[in-house]
């Protein structure tokens, strides 16, 4: 992803076309930052569905991770889900605006926030330290998010979109899910009751 994102840069520089890159490159920074809350709250943790197929890539784009939060193999979003959700995104902008150079800024602007967001997802998961106030809130939100309550703290990058849909209470007042570490748990529950 690096090595895409750093030619993203490259191809953005020899192409550049002043406000219009940037404009493009920040469009899909902030389109990322979007996605990131709402895929993580809407797809991630959805229930668990009797496809087995679907229930086979929750379990592996995220399930297992709230099992295993410390499993560097499951820490960070897999090529073959980024690549081609890059890929549509960028070409329906193409499509629509005919010009392949604002696909290749808005392409370059989501690689950058995707890399922006494993680091912030790495720190939050590793012993370290952040160095700033808002490094240290967003550390201590996803570290409540998988060992407090499942149900609250998505943002990873940021906590916009969970003040704006009031997923960000205080800590004091939310319970301990029983659920927040034992996905699998609750996967199979539902399964079996499922059948019944």
């Amino acid at each position: 992803m690096l090595c895409l994102t750093i030619t993203g840069c490259i191809v953005s520089i020899l192409h550049w076309q002043g406000w219009l890159t940037l404009i493009f490159i920040v469009a899909g920074m902030v389109a990322y930052a979007l996605a990131e809350y709402t895929t993580h709250r809407f797809l991630f943790h959805m229930k668990p569905p009797k496809n087995r197929i679907l229930l086979k890539f929750l379990k592996r784009i995220h399930y297992d991770h709230h099992a295993n939060p410390g499993d560097l193999h499951l820490l960070f979003l897999p090529l073959w889900y980024s690549l081609p959700n890059i890929a549509v995104a960028s070409s329906i902008l193409m499509i629509i605006s005919h010009r392949w150079q604002e696909a290749i800024f808005f392409a370059t602007g989501v690689g950058i926030f995707l890399l922006y967001y494993e680091w912030r997802h790495f720190v939050a998961h590793r012993p370290l330290v952040p160095k700033t106030k808002w490094g240290k809130k967003l550390k201590k939100s996803h570290l409540w998010h998988h060992y407090k309550n499942e149900n609250y703290w998505y943002g990873v990058t940021h906590t916009v979109l969970d003040y704006v849909f009031q997923t960000y209470p205080d800590e004091k007042l939310v319970e301990k899910s029983q659920t927040a570490r034992d996905l699998e748990h609750r996967i199979k529950e539902q399964v079996t009751e499922s059948h019944f």
